[in-house]
C-alpha cells in the first residue's frame, strides 16, 4: 500500500485541475477530483483523502459549502484553499468554514506541495500577506463567550439563517444550498422557533445586531 499523501483535487476549472493532477502526481496520490460542491461532497466522504485542494468560488456555495459538509461527515480530512482571490473576505470566510490554509494559484508547484504536506501534518499555511488578513479578522472578534442563542442552531440552519437575514427568498435558499424549498421552510420554522423571533423582518435585525449578516 502506498505510503504518500492521499490528495483530492476541487475545481470547476477542467484545465487546471488537468494541470494539478499532472504537478502533483508524482509525489502524492491523487484520489480523485471533482468540479461541482455535490460531487465533491460526495466524493471526498467516501474516499477520505488526506488534504483536500479547494477551489473558492464554485457555483453552489463554494469551497466554504465543501468544506463544512464533509467537516461534518468527516471531521479528519484537511483542507487548503487554492485560488485566484487574495481577498480578505474571501480568505476569512474560508478559514471560518474550516480550512487549514489558503494559498493562491499563482504559487509555484514546490511550494505547494510543501503546503499540503505541512497541512496535514496540522500546521497552518498561509502567504504573509494573507495570514496578516486572518490574524487581523479574529484579533478584533470580542474574546467573550459564545452566543448561547446560535449554539442552539444546527450548521445548516446556521446556513438559512445568515441568507434570510441577507434577504434571500425561500426559492434563492433552495437553489443556494441545493435543498428542497420544503427543506428551506423547515429550516427557517426551526430558526425561528429556537431564536424566539416571530418574522424575517425580526431576524434580519438581530442578525444584524450579532454582524452576521
Amino acid at each position: 500500500m502506498s505510503d504518500r499523501l492521499r490528495v483530492f483535487l476541487v475545481d470547476d476549472h477542467e484545465l487546471f485541475l488537468a494541470g494539478v493532477r499532472s504537478e502533483l502526481g508524482d509525489e502524492f496520490e491523487v484520489v480523485g477530483a471533482a468540479s461541482t460542491v455535490a460531487d465533491a461532497v460526495e466524493m471526498v466522504v467516501e474516499r477520505e483523502p488526506d488534504v483536500v485542494l479547494v477551489d473558492v468560488h464554485m457555483p453552489d456555495g463554494g469551497g466554504a459549502r465543501v468544506i463544512r459538509e464533509v467537516g461534518l461527515a468527516r471531521p479528519a480530512v484537511r483542507f487548503l484553499a487554492l485560488s485566484v482571490s487574495d481577498a480578505p473576505d474571501d480568505v476569512i470566510a474560508t478559514v471560518r468554514a474550516g480550512a487549514r490554509g489558503y494559498v493562491t494559484k499563482t504559487i509555484a508547484p514546490p511550494a505547494l506541495a510543501d503546503a499540503i504536506r505541512r497541512v496535514a501534518e496540522g500546521d497552518a499555511v498561509f502567504s504573509p500577506r494573507l495570514a496578516g488578513f486572518v490574524l487581523d479578522a479574529f484579533a478584533a472578534e470580542p474574546s467573550g463567550p459564545a452566543d448561547p442563542e446560535l449554539d442552539l442552531l444546527t450548521p445548516r440552519e446556521h446556513e438559512v439563517l445568515r441568507l434570510l437575514a441577507r434577504g434571500f427568498t425561500y426559492k434563492e435558499i433552495g437553489r443556494e444550498l441545493s435543498i428542497s424549498v420544503k427543506t428551506v421552510e423547515t429550516h427557517a420554522s426551526a430558526v425561528l422557533r429556537k431564536l424566539q423571533l416571530s418574522n424575517r423582518h425580526e431576524l434580519a435585525r438581530w442578525a444584524s445586531a450579532r454582524r452576521i449578516v
